[in-house]
């Protein structure tokens, strides 16, 4: 096996922008808001983009190999994780995704924790992260009379910086941002507020499942530990799923785990990913599976990555 690219699945959105050509050159036209990497769900399946098996689905591949592509300890039912490139030219709608427990009851699906990493940030570009000051009550209130900005907590944020938004956190991403998004693999979304566009409102799923207690998990200033070759900080481990930052100053060994597969999404630089048999390039915005049993690896270059992997 090799480190597995797919096509990017690129979503027209009302709030997208163009941005993703300052390191792409396949953008169709309109005003692209993501671009679904490392995917494999009802409404978006990637499509393999290099390497003999170059043409398959995700879903042909699964079926193909099975654990020896996911790893002993994942379903090949339902593929985990999924990573995606976030652009906005405007703000995202203020939302809240549901827990795992909510959304098999109401919608018969997942949930949806998942964490953001700044790859790039026009000047004074914030996010959103939780509400602040407020209780349900409040809130509702603050809904049904416009206010709700006031109740909600901005963070100025930069490239380089990451967060952790667990199911149950209001949140929204603002105007002048390209996010790398990790997350469960869920498209599940309750809409709180949108700034007055003409798109529909959740507002009573999403007040059942805010969770005003959570604090946001600023994930940015973890110490890089500094290796030879590399300089490596885990971002999160979560019951969902792993995230390490890795800066390459030269070159970062390391081996697949048979139990998972492994995720790397380059935010900056370029570099190539080598091992038996392979040779594989990979630059800012790129995503590459590393199927379980692909062995030992090396990656070369002056790149940082961002390495995700499920919680097994």
């Amino acid at each position: 096996m090799y480190p597995i690219k797919f096509e990017n699945l690129y979503y027209e959105k009302i709030w997208g922008g163009r941005d993703f050509e300052k390191f792409r050159d396949n953008l169709p036209e309109g005003e692209i808001g993501e671009s679904w990497d490392i995917a494999f769900h009802k409404n978006g399946t990637g499509i393999v983009a290099n390497g003999e098996l170059k043409g398959l689905s995700f879903g042909d591949i699964i079926e193909k190999y099975g654990h020896k592509l996911v790893g002993t300890k994942v379903s090949t039912e339902k593929f985990p994780l999924l990573v995606k490139l976030i652009n906005s030219r405007e703000k995202l709608s203020v939302q809240v995704h549901p827990n795992d427990k909510y959304a098999k009851e109401v919608e018969n699906d997942f949930g949806k924790t998942e964490a953001w990493y700044v790859v790039d940030a026009k000047p004074d570009s914030y996010l959103i992260v939780g509400t602040k000051n407020c209780t349900k009550e409040e809130f509702e209130k603050a809904i049904k009379e416009n206010k709700v900005e006031d109740y909600l907590n901005k963070i100025n944020v930069k490239k380089g910086d990451c967060f952790l938004i667990k199911s149950g956190t209001v949140h929204a991403i603002c105007e002048g941002l390209i996010i790398a998004e990790i997350q469960q693999n869920s498209d599940l979304t309750y809409r709180v507020y949108d700034y007055g566009r003409p798109r529909e409102i959740h507002v009573e799923k999403a007040l059942d499942v805010i969770d005003f207690d959570l604090v946001p998990e600023n994930l940015s200033d973890k110490e890089l530990v500094e290796y030879d070759g590399y300089k490596m900080s885990e971002l999160t481990r979560n019951e969902y799923f792993s995230m390490h930052k890795i800066v390459v100053d030269k070159e970062y060994k390391d081996n697949s785990n048979l139990e998972h597969f492994d995720i790397y999404t380059c935010v900056d630089g370029a570099g190539l990913i080598e091992g038996e048999g392979f040779k594989e390039e990979i630059k800012m915005g790129d995503s590459y599976l590393i199927p379980a049993s692909l062995g030992d690896y090396v990656i070369k270059g002056k790149l940082t990555l961002i390495k995700s992997a499920p919680t097994a």
